[in-house]
């Protein structure tokens, strides 16, 4: 090909190349806006359902949006206000045995021996800890507790920053998820004004499909975490584990996690019911067998009922997408990735097989 002007060819590159770093650039800086307001659509398109379904009951859209948000708003509320109080009591519980176990390093020492003699009477203890005791000294973890050490003020001033960031973020989500709620028929019409009228109606019902896809994917997720919430409370409270509230905060923020969450919670809930001094191996055990059995109701009898209405997405594919998602933004990643996997599902399994099977 024969360039007739190199210079207006290495000017229109060069420009195209900057506008293209400048727009990687303004991504880059609009990150924290975007997910934001990902957020927000997330949730929004979570609480339709419920909006949805008071419309049907006779209540106009702004009712029902009202209504909606109202009823999340006081339910959290009210659960902050009574799970609140009894967790930092039981938090504080925790630290204190933390820094107790700290403090008497020696006693603690003999201790954990002691248990680990009785718990299991064929393991080498002494070897362990001088296994232990090597590894430390030849990592210089004295120096490094001591370098974390001075950069407590430190950690301290980035948690707070970091804790009023959050702050602030969760109220602009907030505010943003009222809005798209009340908003979401428009903000459709808007979307669909877009697509050629040939196929706008085909648009309509697969973009119908995939919101009310994730709109029970969110409620039934959120579902399954209160549900092994309250039964955690329950049977935790029944064989005396520690810190009860606690680990039951844990176990529901834990099911929200897709796939993975719900054993991810167990681990750590079995984990601190053999803390020294305040759990015991029989607790611990009794969690952990109790946990298997709910792992194994969840997977075949509670999940499958309440997630009926959402898109059924492959195993596999639900392993990638979380995968996907976290690496990319973190927990939030993680749990928009698997709605997002089913809405590619859809487009793939009623457009792109259609249109290859017409060809």
């Amino acid at each position: 090909m024969k360039i007739h002007s190199p210079f207006r060819t290495a000017l229109v590159a060069t420009l195209g190349v900057g506008l293209g770093i400048m727009l990687l650039t303004s991504v880059q800086m609009l990150s924290t806006v975007l997910l934001y307001i990902g957020t927000a659509l997330f949730l929004s398109l979570g609480l339709d359902p419920l909006v949805t379904l008071l419309e049907r009951r006779g209540l106009p859209r702004w009712a029902a949006v009202l209504s909606t948000i109202v009823a999340v708003l006081g339910a959290f509320t009210a659960i902050v206000l009574i799970v609140l109080p009894v967790v930092t009591e039981q938090i504080s519980q925790l630290v204190s045995q933390v820094t107790a176990l700290v403090v008497n390093g020696d006693r603690t020492v003999q201790h954990l021996k002691d248990w680990m003699t009785e718990t299991f009477p064929t393991l080498r203890v002494d070897d362990v800890f001088a296994y232990v005791q090597n590894w430390l000294e030849q990592e210089d973890w004295a120096r490094n507790v001591a370098d974390w050490g001075g950069s407590i003020g430190q950690g301290v001033l980035i948690v707070g920053g970091a804790l009023l960031t959050g702050l602030f973020g969760a109220f602009i989500v907030l505010v943003l998820t009222i809005y798209f709620t009340a908003s979401t028929p428009s903000l459709k019409r808007a979307v669909y004004q877009l697509v050629p009228s040939s196929r706008r109606e085909r648009f309509i019902d697969i973009a119908d499909q995939i919101t009310d896809s994730v709109g029970h994917y969110v409620m039934g997720q959120v579902a399954l975490g209160v549900i092994n919430g309250l039964l955690s409370s329950v049977y935790l409270s029944i064989i005396g584990a520690p810190f009860t509230a606690v680990l039951a905060v844990v176990a529901f923020f834990f099911s929200l996690i897709p796939l993975v969450g719900t054993l991810t919670g167990s681990a750590v809930i079995v984990l601190a019911c053999l803390l020294p001094g305040v759990g015991s191996p029989g607790t611990a055990l009794a969690a952990a067998i109790y946990y298997l059995i709910y792992m194994q109701l969840e997977a075949y009898f509670i999940a499958p009922r309440i997630m009926s209405r959402a898109v059924s997405v492959p195993g596999a594919v639900v392993v990638i997408a979380a995968l996907s998602g976290g690496a990319l933004l973190g927990l939030l990643g993680a749990l928009i990735a698997i709605p997002v996997a089913a809405s590619i599902l859809i487009i793939y399994r009623q457009v792109l097989i259609p249109r290859m099977n017409e060809q």
